[in-house]
Parts: structure tokens; C-alpha cells; sequence
């Protein structure tokens, strides 16, 4: 956050200097219309620091002097190009933060998958972890004895979702609410996993990204990405079994819903 430091110091202290010009300047806002008209100035400060911090992230250079110095002009109607060159000329910045973030995307991508891969090599040489056909392993935690999931049932679930590394970026167990949903509408990996288990059981998962949402970036999620859940059963039930009221409780369901389903 260094960066953002800087570059936010650097707005302030501009726009302090221009307006320490002013002889109306007060540092007194009592008024509604003063307090309204200060919120207003704020909102934009803050708008454009997060586009200027958001650019320098992607390694594309920013002058905030200048940048500074276009909103005064355009606050005094002085702005030293035409509305068309300024579109131009924004288009032509668009490309260049269109290709460092693609350039980025592509760079976490293959950092994700090669950490995937490391993972699983790893993971496998475990005596309590199984492989599947399709990549995925799973080990017991513990073994229930109920009914085992058809792939069109609707089951109840807690589950711990992390990233290799570590990262959590889901828990049902946080928002202490287990989540329902029909098993057909989850990534592969789940529908794969979850007919493995007796109700009652809960099972450590881990799944390769072609099982999980591929290249795509979900939440926090990045592209490529193994994902990692422990898994705890607690109901099977045949479609349209108390099928009233059914919902995907809790709604984070983050690295669990089918690819299609990503939001």
C-alpha cells in the first residue's frame, strides 16, 4: 500500500495548494449546503485516487500533477483539449490496461496452476488420500453410514473451502448455516466428490481447476486455481423431497457453484 500512500499524499497536497489560493476558502463547514458541497469533492478524491492506484498496480505510470491539474482546468472550463482529443486519447490509455491486465491475468494463472499441480504431486503421496479416474483426491476424515447421494439429489452441507496456500475464501461454518442445493448445479468436482460419501461423513477434498472453474477468476478465487474443501454431509434427499422453501442458504457458496452459475 505504499504506492497508494504516496499517490494519495501526492492529490492532497496539490489540491491543497490550489485551494489554499482561494481567499473564500474556509475551514469551517457547519452548513448542509457546505457539508453536501465538501462530500461532494470527497467522493470525486476518492474516485480518482482509486483510478490512479488501480493503474500504477497494473505498472502503467501516472503523472498526478497533471492529473490535478486536468480537473482544475475542467472545473474552470480551461481544459487544454478538445472533448474528442480527451476520448482519444482515454481510449488509447484503455488498451494499454486491457493488455497489463490480460498480461497479469495470464501471469497469475500460470503461478496458480503450477502451485495447483505441486499441491496435488504432493498431496497424493499420502496413504490416506485417494484419486479418482478424473484427478480428483479426497480422504476420509470421517466415514458416516447414511444414504449415498445420487448425482440428481439435493443434499445439505458444511463445508471449508481454501486455497492452496492456505486462504479461506468461503466457510459455511463461519456464518453457522449449512448450505441446500441440488448436486447437479455445483462444479465437478462436488458432484464427483459428494457421491462418494455416506451422509454423515465429512471428507477433505482437493480439485484440480479443470474440476473446479478453470481459467476462470471467481471472487477471490484466481484462475487456474486447485481448490481445497473439507466436506461434511449432514443430508441427502431425493429431488422434490421437501422440496418447499428449498434455497442456497448462506450466500456465499464460493468455489462450490457450477461454472455457469459463477457470479
Amino acid at each position: 500500500m505504499t504506492n497508494m500512500t504516496k499517490t494519495s499524499l501526492a492529490v492532497i497536497t496539490g489540491l491543497s495548494l490550489f485551494v489554499s489560493g482561494f481567499s473564500m476558502a474556509s475551514d469551517e463547514i457547519s452548513s448542509d449546503l457546505q457539508k453536501e458541497s465538501y462530500s461532494i469533492g470527497a467522493s470525486l478524491g476518492k474516485y480518482v485516487s482509486s483510478q490512479i492506484y488501480g493503474q500504477t498496480q497494473l505498472g502503467i505510470d501516472v503523472d498526478v500533477d497533471l492529473v490535478i491539474q486536468g480537473v482544475l482546468d475542467s472545473l474552470k472550463g480551461e481544459q487544454k483539449f478538445s472533448d474528442e482529443e480527451i476520448l482519444t486519447l482515454l481510449n488509447q490509455r484503455a488498451e494499454q490496461l486491457n493488455s497489463a491486465r490480460e498480461a497479469r491475468d495470464e501471469r497469475i494463472a500460470q503461478e496458480s496452476l503450477k502451485a495447483g499441480k505441486d499441491y496435488l504431486a504432493n498431496n497424493k503421496k499420502s496413504g490416506q488420500v485417494t484419486e479418482t479416474e478424473s484427478g480428483l483426491q479426497y480422504e476420509v476424515l470421517t466415514m458416516g453410514k447414511g444414504r449415498i447421494a445420487n448425482p440428481e439429489d439435493v443434499v445439505t452441507v458444511h463445508y471449508k473451502g481454501t486455497l492452496v496456500d492456505g486462504t479461506e475464501f468461503d466457510s459455511t461454518y463461519e456464518r453457522d448455516e449449512p448450505n441446500r442445493f441440488a448436486l447437479m448445479s455445483v462444479i465437478e468436482g462436488w458432484q464427483e466428490g459428494i457421491t462418494l460419501m455416506p451422509e454423515g461423513s465429512t471428507f477433505k477434498f482437493s480439485i484440480p481447476a479443470e474440476l473446479a472453474y478453470g481459467e476462470k477468476q471467481v471472487g477471490i478465487i484466481p484462475p487456474s486455481s486447485t481448490l481445497i474443501f473439507e466436506v461434511e454431509l449432514v443430508k441427502v434427499e431425493e429431488p422434490g423431497e421437501n422440496s418447499h422453501g428449498m434455497g442456497l442458504s448462506g450466500m456465499g457458496m464460493g468455489g462450490m457453484m457450477g461454472k455457469g452459475k459463477a457470479h
